[in-house]
């Protein structure tokens, strides 16, 4: 029996839709009112909120062998970082809490590139476009600003690394910019919206992108198939790409109008905070924040060489991605038109 967090989510959904494949019995957690209609057959579903300490620990009955923690809050909104630190920290200690309690669980967790932190200071002689390389050994600065989200989720790390000092045995995975079809309205789909609208703005800055069908296969031959690793995070990554690069190539494959006219960064700076002060008197939720508006200026390429080392498993070219999304997305306008409404 495999038990799976974020199953309604992006990552969770295609995690579900692989361990089905192989004829796993599989126990998800959901928190709506009713499981997800679209979800793979044969998922036992269990009601319940993350946090619940108890729920976790009966959700996690004798017959689990492998749990993957796959839910998780992203944002970068002022606002949610108290839910940051309640879903991503919290939830996380629960279910490393509640995997001690049954000796021989096995946990694959997904955390995020944001937990390994970056350079806070660009290295001498070092040209601004030139990406700096991080691999798993970089290590998180205390002393450094970082965005909540990426705050976050180290802290949620270091629950599972407790975890493992007390005797868990789990894998750490550590994506970039997950892309895959899903709501628009969440996390990195958000992205396949902008692209969508025919906005015509966009940061400068290089972000990095995995395909959210590596990601699941890299995790879940991490976690089940490579049982002897020892505990260990692996960087999930597949290319470094201009974000209005990424916009263009996307809005045409999907038959929009792209993004033409680049933000400076001194107006980005004025925007964030015009943003901001707009959220505060209106409650909204700002379109830009901070974080969003400095993301990839010193541009990072995650090193994924030893995911792909460890389980001979490649990474997608961006552009094979970005082919699949248009796709997906056109048959799924197709089908549910008022999805853009």
């Amino acid at each position: 029996m495999i038990f799976v967090t974020g199953g309604t989510g992006l990552i969770g959904s295609f995690v579900l839709q692989e361990l089905r494949a192989r004829g796993l019995a599989v126990r998800a957690l959901y928190r709506g009112s009713a499981p997800p209609t679209l979800a793979p057959t044969g998922i036992e579903w269990v009601q319940g909120d993350l946090v619940d300490s108890t729920l976790l620990v009966h959700a996690l009955s004798a017959e689990v062998t492998h749990v993957f923690h796959c839910a998780g809050l992203v944002s970068y909104a002022p606002q949610d970082e108290d839910a940051l630190l309640q879903v991503n920290v919290e939830g996380t200690a629960a279910i490393v809490d509640a995997c001690l309690l049954h000796p021989g669980i096995r946990l694959g967790y997904v955390s995020s590139v944001a937990a390994l932190g970056q350079p806070a200071v660009e290295p001498a002689g070092n040209n601004s476009a030139t990406p700096l390389l991080l691999d798993e050994t970089a290590t998180w600065d205390l002393g450094a600003s970082h965005p909540a989200y990426a705050t976050s989720k180290y802290l949620a790390e270091l629950e599972v690394w407790r975890g493992i000092a007390e005797g868990l045995r789990a894998v750490i995975v550590n994506p970039s910019i997950v892309l895959g079809p899903g709501d628009w309205r969440r996390s990195s789909t958000r992205l396949l919206r902008y692209a969508y609208d025919e906005h015509r703005f966009y940061t400068q800055g290089q972000l990095n992108f995995v395909d959210v069908r590596d990601v699941t296969v890299q995790l879940v031959r991490l976690t089940l198939d490579l049982p002897e690793l020892p505990a260990a995070r692996y960087i999930l990554n597949g290319s470094l790409c201009p974000l209005g690069e990424f916009l263009t190539d996307m809005a045409t494959a999907l038959g929009r109008r792209p993004p033409t006219v680049a933000v400076p960064d001194w107006a980005a700076e004025v925007i964030w905070r015009l943003e901001q002060v707009r959220a505060m008197l209106t409650g909204a939720r700002p379109l830009i924040t901070r974080d969003t508006a400095r993301a990839g200026r010193q541009p990072v390429l995650y090193d994924a060489r030893k995911a792909e080392h460890t389980t001979g498993l490649s990474f997608r070219p961006l552009a094979e991605t970005i082919a699949w999304l248009a796709e997906t997305t056109k048959t799924n306008l197709a089908a549910h038109p008022t999805v853009v409404s």
